[in-house]
């Protein structure tokens, strides 16, 4: 199978490349931006099989994307490519509504054209999104795939719009579609501007650890190998038509995620910046995010009950495997704005 991924070198993305360049005989197509949240170096070790190809492409091109399909007549889509980052979604709505929902569009319509074409009945079109399209749980109660839509922020609004698209050209155009809606994801490789890594960075420069309000939003964490284990299941064996909640079964407030990090940091760095005895020490609460929903929380049993797939990493195996990498990397890091 040739797989064309969208987004490739972003976070997830680029987890998924490996997984399908390490554990699979299959081909990959990967096509990203390379925005500030992208980098070639998270796969350098697929640059060098003669199963990976590479295109510096913005989805928003159509007439490049066309391009690329017509070279690369792909078995299947997995459409990772997206700008994610609520804060800045809140300072620049229109770059999200370019990315997310006109080269969602985009790859819409050129897919539709190559199926024309191309006459593959076993295609798949992955359309992964997010939890956030959901809004705001109560303290109760869990997102279904059948929960009602309701965005709170641009970033959100900008994934559900293109949920909307995906649905639509299954319905209209019978593209053979599969949607997935994850939760929180954390692990190696992750842009320094979310909870996590952001967390990490500061504590080990002795810079000030922000935290929004009251640091009691919950939120779902899933490790990004097994989002990406959830993925592959999903194209493997997922029903067209179908939406499936990709969840970690991990409820944690931001604020013990935090903490848990600085205890994590506190056992394996002995040398702490200066007049850092306990990281915790550094941890400042903020002005809460504009819109800031409480509470997100994935029902993933249709995963489990269906399809057999459940993660694999608890939350603390996770964050220790996490922590333990950026340690590691830090040049991976220290070139980074955030």
């Amino acid at each position: 199978m040739k797989v064309l991924v969208t987004g490739g070198a972003g976070f997830i993305g680029s987890a998924l490349v490996r997984h399908i360049i390490n554990n699979t005989s299959n081909h990959v197509v990967n096509v990203d931006k390379l925005t500030y949240a992208g980098c070639i170096d998270n796969l350098a070790n697929c640059n060098v099989s003669d199963r990976y190809d590479f295109y510096h492409t913005d989805i928003c091109n159509k007439d490049e994307l066309q391009d690329i399909f017509t070279k690369e007549n792909p078995d299947a889509v997995i459409h990772l490519a997206a700008e994610s980052h609520v804060d800045r979604s809140i300072q620049n709505p229109r770059a999200f509504l370019d990315t997310n929902v006109i080269g969602t569009y985009n790859l819409l319509e050129v897919t539709k054209q190559h199926l024309q074409h191309s006459n593959k009945h076993s295609f798949r079109f992955i359309h992964v999104s997010t939890d956030e399209v959901f809004g705001s749980l109560g303290e109760t109660g869990l997102f279904s795939e059948t929960s009602r839509y309701k965005p709170n922020s641009p970033y959100s609004a900008s994934k559900a719009a293109s949920d909307h698209l995906v649905r639509a050209w299954h319905k209209t155009y019978d593209i053979p579609i599969i949607t997935t809606n994850c939760s929180n994801n954390y692990g190696p490789y992750q842009f320094p501007e979310k909870l996590i890594p952001l967390t990490i960075m500061h504590a080990i420069q002795g810079k000030p650890i922000p935290v929004y309000g009251n640091g009691l939003q919950v939120r779902d964490w899933l490790y990004v190998d097994d989002h990406v284990d959830g993925i592959m299941t999903v194209l493997g064996h997922g029903g067209v038509g179908e939406t499936y909640n990709i969840g970690g079964f991990n409820e944690q407030t931001n604020i013990s995620v935090v903490k848990t990090i600085c205890t994590l940091l506190d056992t394996a760095i002995e040398d702490k910046p200066q007049g850092i005895k306990h990281f915790e020490q550094l941890i400042q609460h903020v002005t809460d995010r504009l819109g800031h929903d409480t509470r997100y929380a994935i029902d993933a049993t249709k995963m489990e009950t269906e399809l057999h797939w459940k993660p694999k990493e608890t939350f603390q195996s996770g964050l220790d495997k996490t922590v333990q990498w950026y340690l590691n990397n830090l040049d991976w890091v220290k070139n980074k704005q955030f």
